[in-house]
This record gives structure tokens, sequence and C-alpha cells, in this order.
């Protein structure tokens, strides 16, 4: 005996226990697109602002690593002696560096407050495409070189591609910026920070914001942004000269400080 249970369902059965579909939208696309577009945008600023900065500044630091170590392994040519000799006993005059070329590499900075692995390279120019964004660090063209009486100033990012210069608003009087070329190491002093609008160059003079006075010391300054995130402001950290270290006496004391 056959029950209703056991009989098959009809077409018309099978119909009426079909869920209707759901309608498509033009609302519906964009709004999904948007949602997509969006969570793309937050990859691309979690990539930019951390984790392509983590990746960027480890390459540079280990560029400036491989830097110090060509040097090290090269044999010092008669004028590196040269200056190498006028430079020592702290008081004598450093050896001049040669002024480099747009992208052109010359030194390693090192900060030992920003950490033991911080070894940024330096290189001629102060454009995003061919300095700032690919090497890390670039010298203002017209000012001086390290260790040369007037202003040696600099520039890099606070924010982005490795933000050589994130730090800079931490640094305390006495913090060593040691910089480091084929000759030797430059030791300077960090002094006092300031804050100016972006058009005030003054801070590039000689000797900074003193356009009359003629400069008696070697100073150095580092040039950011600021706030971070922003181009409103410029922050700027001023040091002075402490000493020369020839490669052929070893690394200074300076690189190894304690920042207590």
């Amino acid at each position: 005996m056959v029950t209703m249970t056991d009989q098959p369902l009809s077409r018309v059965t099978v119909r009426q226990q079909r869920k209707p579909r759901r309608r498509v939208s033009v609302i519906g696309v964009i709004g999904e697109l948007f949602i997509t577009a969006g969570v793309v945008l937050l990859l691309f600023v979690a990539w930019q602002l951390w984790i392509g900065d983590m990746i960027y500044g480890a390459e540079r630091n280990q560029q400036g690593q491989e830097l110090s170590q060509q040097w090290a392994q090269e044999e010092p040519s008669s004028d590196d002696d040269a200056g190498a000799a006028d430079g020592e006993g702290g008081d004598a005059e450093p050896p001049t560096v040669a002024p480099p070329g747009e992208g052109e590499r010359f030194g390693v900075m090192y900060v030992p407050r920003w950490g033991d692995d911080y070894a940024m390279p330096m290189a001629g120019g102060t454009t995003r495409p061919i300095t700032l964004d690919p090497i890390g660090i670039g010298h203002y063209n017209d000012t001086e070189m390290p260790g040369e009486v007037g202003n040696f100033a600099l520039a890099g990012h606070r924010t982005t591609f490795g933000k050589p210069f994130a730090e800079i608003a931490t640094l305390h009087a006495g913090d060593a910026i040691v910089v480091e070329t084929k000759a030797g190491w430059y030791t300077y002093r960090f002094r006092t920070l300031e804050y100016v609008r972006p058009d005030e160059t003054d801070v590039l003079l000689d000797v900074p914001q003193s356009p009359e006075v003629p400069a008696n010391e070697r100073y150095i300054t580092l040039t950011a942004c600021s706030p971070k995130y922003s181009l409103a402001e410029r922050i700027v950290a001023y040091g002075v000269f402490d000493s020369f270290q020839p490669r052929s006496e070893g690394e200074p004391e300076s690189l190894t400080e304690g920042t207590g």
C-alpha cells in the first residue's frame, strides 16, 4: 500500500518550495564595489604606513651596513691617508668630503638613540624620486659637507619610505649623531629642536637662522615634515661638531655610547 508520503513530489510542489531568486540591483552592485575598493585602500594604507615602512627601513639599514663594510675592506687612498692624519687628535682639522652628485651615496648616519641597527645611507640632493624615496637621507645642495665649517644640512622622510627621521623628536641634548664616510667617522652632538614653516630656508644658512653671522663652527641640521603625516610645518634638529675619528683608528665610542 502506497501512502501519501511515498508519492513523488509533483512539479507544482517543487516550484512552490523553491525560494524566489533575489534580484541584483545596480545600487547593490555599486555598494559592493565601494566596499571592495575600501578594503583594498585600507590594505594599501597599512602597507604604505606600517608594513612597507618596516621593510623599506630594514632594507635601507642593510644597505648602510653594506656600504660601511665596503669601505672597511677597501685600501685607503693617499688622499684618505692625508685626511686621516690631519683629522687625528680631535682638535685638528677633519678631512673634507667631495660634494656628491644627485643620488650619489657618500655617507652613512648612525644615531645610537634610534637603535643599534640604525645605519641609514646618505646621498646627494633632496629630490624624492632620486634620493629621499629610494636611498634615505638627502644632502641639501650648496650646504657644507661633513666636518666643514658651516652648516651640513640634511633632509629625510618621517613617515614613509623607511622613515629615516621618524624619531627626530626623541633626541636629547648631547645625543650623538655620527656620520661615516670613506675617511672615517664625524661625531656631532644634538643641541635643540625647532619648528618652522616650509618656506623658512634660513635654517640652511651657514649659521642657521643667522644670515648676518659668519660661520666659525661646524653645524649639522636635520629637517623633516611636521606633524607626522602632514606637510604643514618642518621639524628641525640642530647639532654641533664634536670630533672626527679616522678609519685607521677603528670605530669611535660615540657609536655605542649609552643613551640613558
